[in-house]
């Protein structure tokens, strides 16, 4: 099925299993239909079974939305904890499309579950409450998490799914891997015909090297991933800086706080240090999976990251936390972040990389080798490091089941082949008018795209701004918008460098006798340039906090750029 015939039968408003081979555009497809809605004044919901695919959609997790949390099996007591939630209630209710991405990862369990709730709150018997349902993902790739012990099901295998009846939009296109050879040999693994020649395809590929590039590497176990980052740290010139987790509550929560949390208890970083992020700060910049390396160390030891994108950002501690009816039980404190020269083939789902070294030689789970291999781009980029015999194995109740997926989207696609011409676009406005938006043209379809752009990246700033131009202090900002302050001066720096504050808004945080040591701030910025801060920092004895270097660089760049009525010297 082509993308554009997919997105046709998500705006009749049908529910929908979007699926396809990594790098057929399932992103793609459901971005256009996020920015249909978007400019239809239709309420979407964008979710995800996982952290880390939740902020690849720019979305929150499917337990979090539905307040349906960890449980893979609702109560009576629980159902009525849920649905008497004010928050949870005013979400539901609202949403008129819920889109839940990485579905092969959702057990079929939690999926009841969030059916359920749904139903519970609209008062419906309709499944998920007659909310349109959009399930994105692809069941080859990794399989739900269990407990050890439970029994895990298929998300195709739930009761809430047969009850959704999803029409199946199989999208045929391919805009990731080129190479013929490779795809042959990841659809040979689709349908579990694995030969002796495409071990022997992979075996050469143990002996590729790479010339200006450092691949990442893929390992299936926790433990391989550390030892590599661990030498990789070794390896570097410099002090090892160390940060210990913190932790207070129950001493049972705060164990199993640190046990699933993704940033180590100790924490080794050095300059130069290759770096993953590990939980979402939209308003700072980064998301969980954002990788960087280490630039320098600010005067109180918080790390300064620069992303791939090069992107500068001051890391500041963060908590996670246990709460019952609004009650913190337990909370540990660490930055967030860990080494990423490694990093779990279940981390790197939904990747596309350039080059990478993979072990798949303790593959244990379905899917494994799968997921690894099709994260890169072609042959040219895959080097093999170790490959054990059952790792390119996929569970044959997926096969089968992909199989019956095929037949159905061709069924699907013919449907809409053999429709009267305007007929389905009539089904797309009756979905629209139904829920009291408005179908759009192409025009407001790409406008609403951009605001809705502008609005992620800047609506926080703009915010910043208003409260920079009434003179607010620092703490000020801080406290009414209630971040840190450190945010809020990462929020002046962005203001300043795209020039939408000037000079004389900003100068109401200079602190007392700020001309002298402005004069001295700048003599260094004019010897050091105005790159990184640390330079900067040591050429004036470490006298001025960070903050008074930002400030100075600040107004110097203003200057540099003719904002205001100041030059520099």
């Amino acid at each position: 099925m082509t993308q554009d015939r997919a997105l046709d039968i998500l705006k009749t408003g049908a529910n929908v299993f979007l699926t396809g081979e990594p790098g057929a555009g399932k992103t793609y497809v459901i971005n256009q239909y996020i920015n249909f809605l978007e400019a239809a004044g239709m309420h979407v919901a964008v979710t995800a079974s996982t952290g880390i695919a939740a902020t690849h959609i720019g979305g929150m997790t499917i337990h979090s939305w539905s307040g349906v949390g960890i449980k893979d099996h609702l109560t009576p007591q629980d159902l009525d904890a849920i649905v008497g939630k004010e928050k949870i209630v005013k979400r539901v209710k609202a949403t008129q499309v819920l889109v839940i991405d990485e579905i092969s990862m959702l057990d079929g369990k939690i999926l009841n579950s969030v059916n359920k709730i749904l139903r519970t709150i609209r008062e419906s018997e309709e499944p998920f409450g007659g909310i349109q349902v959009v399930c994105i993902g692809d069941f080859f790739q990794l399989p739900p998490v269990t407990r050890q012990g439970d029994i895990m099901t298929y998300a195709f295998m739930s009761e809430a799914w047969l009850a959704l009846k999803p029409l199946i939009c199989y999208l045929s296109e391919q805009h990731r891997q080129a190479d013929e050879i490779f795809l042959g040999l990841l659809g040979s693994i689709r349908k579990n015909e694995i030969e002796e020649d495409h071990y022997t395809l992979l075996d050469e590929q143990k002996e590729i090297g790479y010339e200006d590039i450092e691949p990442t590497r893929l390992y299936t176990h926790n433990a391989d991933v550390d030892a590599v980052n661990n030498q990789k740290l070794a390896e570097l010139p410099g002090k090892i800086r160390k940060f210990q987790m913190a932790g207070k509550g129950g001493k049972p929560l705060i164990e199993g706080l640190m046990k699933n949390c993704l940033s180590p208890q100790m924490l080794e970083l050095k300059e130069d240090a290759m770096v993953m992020c590990t939980k979402n700060n939209f308003e700072v910049g980064y998301v969980n999976g954002t990788l960087a390396r280490v630039i320098e160390f600010e005067s109180n030891g918080d790390p300064v990251i620069e992303t791939t994108d090069g992107k500068r950002i001051t890391m500041q501690s963060t908590s996670w936390e246990i709460a019952e009816d609004g009650k913190v039980l337990a909370q540990i404190t660490q930055y967030p972040l860990r080494l990423a020269w490694a990093i779990t083939v279940h981390k790197s789902q939904g990747m596309s990389l350039d080059a990478a070294e993979i072990d798949l030689s303790k593959a244990f789970v379905y899917g494994q080798g799968y997921v690894a291999l099709s994260r890169v781009r072609s042959l040219e980029g895959l080097k093999v490091l170790g490959m054990h015999p059952n790792a390119l194995q996929v569970d044959p109740l997926v096969v089968a089941a992909d199989v019956r997926f095929h037949a159905l989207a061709e069924e699907a696609d013919e449907a809409f082949e053999a429709m009267e011409p305007g007929e389905a676009e009539e089904m797309h406005e009756r979905f629209v008018v139904a829920h009291g938006g408005k179908v759009p043209d192409e025009s407001e379809v790409e406008k609403a795209k951009k605001v809705l752009e502008y609005t992620k990246k800047t609506d926080t700033y703009i915010q910043t701004k208003e409260l920079l131009l009434k003179e607010s202090s620092i703490k000020e900002i801080a406290t009414v918008r209630d971040m840190t302050e450190q945010t809020v001066w990462v929020h002046v720096e962005k203001l300043a460098e795209d020039g939408s504050v000037t000079m004389e808004q900003i100068r109401h945080l200079e602190p007392v006798n700020w001309d002298d040591a402005k004069a001295e701030l700048f003599a260094a910025i004019d010897e050091h340039g105005d790159d990184k801060l640390k330079p900067i920092y040591e050429a004036c004895d470490e006298v001025y906090d960070y903050n008074l270097v930002r400030l100075a660089r600040m107004q110097w760049q203003l200057a540099q750029a003719g904002s205001g009525d100041e030059q520099p010297f």
